[in-house]
């Protein structure tokens, strides 16, 4: 059996290439979901039919719940025995200023970004005690625009929560982050979106999930390498340019 990963918010979108990704690199895979049942059975059966020699399986919990957030980690336990890879994927992204932010919402925001990845990576810590976590956080971090507030605040916290992890779970386990910034476009936007919203950045362009994917491998391959931030935003937290 190869090694195995559990990636958080798994079955759509930047979660599912990563899972797409690992699995051609040899890895078993534990797919998580919460609402998106339907996608998440269609990929694992998709990676059983392309890597047949490989374990694949999905998990499902609510991670604005922190009862059921503190299941994920026995089920892969009852399933795998012990996992070498945690990727905290899963992302809520509602746009509101701190005026029009309400409890619930910073609530959801902070309990999926900052709570349960708290909880994941002690839970992994405790049972694993080897291994690699990657937690996804943003370029936004960098910023003081609020038209993202909670989820701005929240994936600052996780950062954070990166470096604290790092530091008490060190050297068997490493934990490190990504930022992405102009990856993919929010649901319902096309990449035109995107493109206007690049005229500012550094690199003029926005980018692709290839480039987070990239940043993973570095991270997985770099065995000296704890407690750091790849910015996958083509220079995004630098600031804008004026040209």
């Amino acid at each position: 059996m190869g090694n195995a990963a559990l990636i958080t918010g798994a079955s759509k979108r930047l979660g599912r290439a990563i899972s797409e990704h690992l699995a051609g690199l040899g890895w078993d895979i534990i797919v998580h979901f919460n609402s998106s049942q339907d996608e998440a059975v269609e990929l694992v059966e998709e990676l059983r039919m392309r890597y047949p020699l490989q374990r694949f399986s999905h998990v499902k919990a609510d991670l604005s719940v922190a009862a059921e957030a503190e299941t994920l980690i026995p089920k892969v336990v009852s399933e795998y025995g012990k996992i070498e890879l945690l990727v905290n994927n899963a992302s809520v992204f509602i746009p509101a200023t701190i005026a029009k932010t309400s409890s619930e919402m910073f609530d959801l925001h902070f309990n999926i970004h900052m709570k349960t990845p708290f909880l994941l990576i002690r839970d992994f810590g405790d049972q694993f005690k080897k291994g690699n976590i990657v937690n996804i956080v943003d370029t936004r971090i960098t910023s003081n625009s609020s038209g993202y507030a909670a989820y701005s605040l929240s994936k600052q916290g996780l950062w954070d929560l990166t470096r604290m992890a790092a530091l008490e779970f060190s050297p068997g386990i490493r934990v490190n982050a990504i930022a992405p910034g102009l990856i993919l476009p929010p649901e319902g936007k096309d990449s035109d979106y995107l493109w206007d919203l690049a005229k500012k950045n550094p690199m003029k362009r926005p980018g692709s999930i290839e480039i987070v994917l990239k940043s993973l491998d570095f991270i997985l391959e770099n065995d000296y390498l704890t407690g750091q931030l790849i910015f996958a935003d083509g220079g995004e937290n630098l600031g804008y340019t004026d040209n």
